[in-house]
């Protein structure tokens, strides 16, 4: 899936529905050239999630769906809104507990068993958010498990717009501890994840012998699995790695990566030579 081709929300023809109008303005008098709608600083887009999506609670699946949404906002991670048609409406009790958001309307609740407040709709949504009437969404907390057509998700659901990419570099690495030489390599390994700054992998054969400790700490990251963590003198958690990475980290296996106070990594110039295909 892309920002800017097909359906995208940058696309000509994007294929979800935004808070505001995406269209273009006519050029206004005294002015030149053309500027876009002026857009809320809370921005909404809604965009169809075509994957078969399940969540289950209490050893009940609570719906089970090919027809999500995703809701993304402003500086909050995307939400899963399902059609109410898909819930088991065996399930859900209704309660008397609502919220108030002023960018979608009020929301009112539903309680599944002992598990109070945790599906949310509403019923009467904002003009601009018209698009949410016949969707309820779940606490994805409090679901006990959720499925991506027969896989688990573990940490959150994957963003599709989200993207990881791990590249060899000529880039010379060096990280130091405490002011002494920890590791020293010549091929690293860079890893570009959207929204974070470039991560440097280091082989584990080029870090020095007896340094990293195993810590108890671990991690999950939906697009590249369970992070390891590992400690260095006066250091805790000070390095971690993916031990069984998922796909789109794959090339970082057996590699190291370093972040923490008191550990300083630097990346050298690049290789000057030819590449070769």
């Amino acid at each position: 899936m892309s920002l800017t081709i097909g359906t995208g929300p940058l696309a000509g023809t994007p294929g979800g529905s935004f808070n505001f109008d995406f269209a273009l303005r006519s050029p206004q008098a005294g002015t030149s050239g053309r500027r876009y709608t002026d857009a809320p600083k809370h921005r909404i887009f809604y965009a169809d999630f075509p994957r078969r999506l399940r969540a289950v609670i209490g050893g009940r699946v609570l719906f089970d769906t090919e027809g999500a949404k995703l809701l993304y906002e402003t500086g909050i991670k995307p939400v899963p809104y399902i059609p109410l048609a898909d819930f088991d409406h065996s399930l859900l009790r209704r309660t008397d507990h609502s919220t108030h958001c002023p960018f979608k309307g009020d929301a009112s609740y539903y309680s599944v068993g002992d598990a109070e407040n945790v599906v949310w709709e509403y019923n009467e949504p904002n003009p601009e958010a018209s698009w949410l009437k016949g969707y309820a969404a779940p606490y994805w907390n409090r679901m006990d498990a959720w499925f991506v057509e027969e896989e688990p998700v573990y940490g959150h659901l994957r963003d599709p717009y989200h993207r990881v990419d791990v590249h060899e570099t000529s880039r010379p690495v060096v990280v130091r501890a405490g002011g002494k030489v920890i590791a020293r390599s010549e091929r690293p390994k860079l890893l570009f994840e959207t929204g974070l700054k470039p991560r440097v992998y280091v082989p584990r054969a080029d870090v020095a012998a007896g340094v990293l400790r195993p810590a108890e700490k671990r991690t999950i990251c939906p697009y590249k699995g369970q992070a390891t963590y590992w400690s260095l003198d006066g250091i805790a958690d000070a390095a971690w790695s993916y031990e069984a990475p998922l796909a789109e980290a794959a090339k970082v296996q057996g590699h190291v990566s370093f972040d923490a106070d008191g550990v300083e990594v630097e990346l050298g110039r690049p290789s000057a030579d030819v590449p070769t295909a």
